[in-house]
């Protein structure tokens, strides 16, 4: 039995969160034997991971507060379960897990890198510190991940020197997320719309990252092209309270198209009831929402971001990020595809997704790569 420990910021939903959910979920548990910790506590996905069986802890840190105490927490924790591999994810988890695990004397260590381009919070002040600090202390872990190409060189172009790179791209479940016929009429009868609205989705939290501003700036520009087409928008803290999508909705007059419905536990429904799934991110290495949008054979807009491209293929129109203008062009052309001809294209998405980003074989390589760290430590005892 191989003992993996992980750490990761918080269990919130948020893209990172659900992969090691998921991974955790499809993993061989019966070869690796999975731990949680959190630096910060709670969380939806905290109680799923739970919910699995497996041990869930907490550093007791604090949003924005950097706090020493968390270093001794995670070494007792790691002296006590001894673990073969201590997986971090995220910035902040690798650079306390790095410190943590070579005190402790974990014998191998992973991070684990899930953007392509560092967000505008890490480029200055105490934040790009960490990040510079990661780059200079690269070479320490066994082996870095990224969930893309773009990811691997953009690190590299920061400094980054790792042992060695291992690209593991995001998997997806294609039984939770796959065409749901249903879904259709369901989305449109909690929306009051009639059956044959067309309806182009964003599934997000509200985050500078995810580029809101620039979506809805494209709602206006093909609502004065297309009529009929509606909008909805899902995520935490994307509700009509929110002062920046109530100001921004109004101002731009899209009151009657625009649906915001905040955080929801039935994104695989909503997704499957899209004509199209919009990605209008700034800066990711492989987004999860495109992945799950081509599982459900949904056709994909999305920002020319980190993967997107590789991960697209023919299954959509990829655009130029920050430019509502050309999302609205793509937008325009998917939408301007008779039913057929944008089915066929969602049916593309999912044979893609099957191919070669199917869940299980993402898990598989996880379990490859933990087995094969822990074989080199036995082979350096020996």
């Amino acid at each position: 039995m191989i003992r993996v420990t992980h750490v990761i910021s918080s269990l919130t939903t948020g893209g990172s969160e659900m992969m090691l959910y998921k991974l955790l979920r499809d993993i061989n548990r019966s070869q690796i034997d999975n731990r949680v910790v959190c630096m910060i506590g709670g969380g939806p996905i905290a109680d799923m991971v739970r919910a699995l069986g497996i041990t869930v802890e907490d550093l007791g840190m604090r949003r924005g507060l950097p706090d020493p105490r968390a270093l001794w927490r995670l070494r007792r924790i790691l002296r006590r379960d001894r673990p073969d591999v201590l997986q971090t994810w995220l910035y902040h988890a690798d650079l306390l897990g790095v410190v943590a695990g070579r005190w402790a004397g974990v014998p191998s260590i992973a991070w684990n890198i899930r953007c392509s381009a560092a967000e505008a919070r890490y480029r200055e002040g105490g934040a790009n510190w960490t990040v510079q600090l990661l780059a200079r202390l690269s070479s320490l872990p066994e082996v870095v991940i990224s969930n893309s190409q773009a990811g691997i060189e953009f690190h590299r172009a920061l400094g980054y020197h790792p042992r060695r790179w291992e690209l593991v791209p995001n998997g997806f479940d294609l039984d939770t997320f796959r065409p749901l016929p249903e879904a259709r009429r369901a989305l449109r009868a909690e929306l009051g719309l009639t059956l044959d609205t067309l309806i182009v989705g964003l599934v997000a939290r509200f985050d500078p990252l995810k580029d809101h501003e620039t979506f809805l700036r494209a709602v206006k520009i093909l609502a004065g092209q297309m009529t009929g087409v509606h909008f909805v928008l899902v995520g935490r803290e994307v509700t009509p309270d929110n002062p920046f999508f109530a100001q921004l909705v109004a101002g731009l007059g899209l009151d009657r198209v625009v649906h915001l419905l905040g955080e929801r536990t039935d994104i695989p429904r909503i997704t499957a009831g899209l004509d199209v799934a919009t990605c209008s991110s700034i800066a990711e290495g492989f987004p999860n929402v495109l992945g799950e949008a081509m599982a459900c054979a949904v056709p994909v807009v999305a920002t020319d971001v980190g993967d997107v491209r590789i991960v697209a293929g023919k299954a959509g129109v990829v655009v130029a990020p920050s430019d509502p203008a050309a999302l609205a062009r793509g937008w325009h052309t998917v939408l301007s595809l008779n039913q057929p001809a944008r089915s066929a294209m969602g049916a593309l998405g999912r044979e893609r997704i099957a191919a070669s980003y199917a869940l299980g074989g993402i898990a598989r390589q996880y379990e490859d790569l933990y087995s094969e760290l822990a074989k080199n430590v036995q082979e350096r005892a020996a």
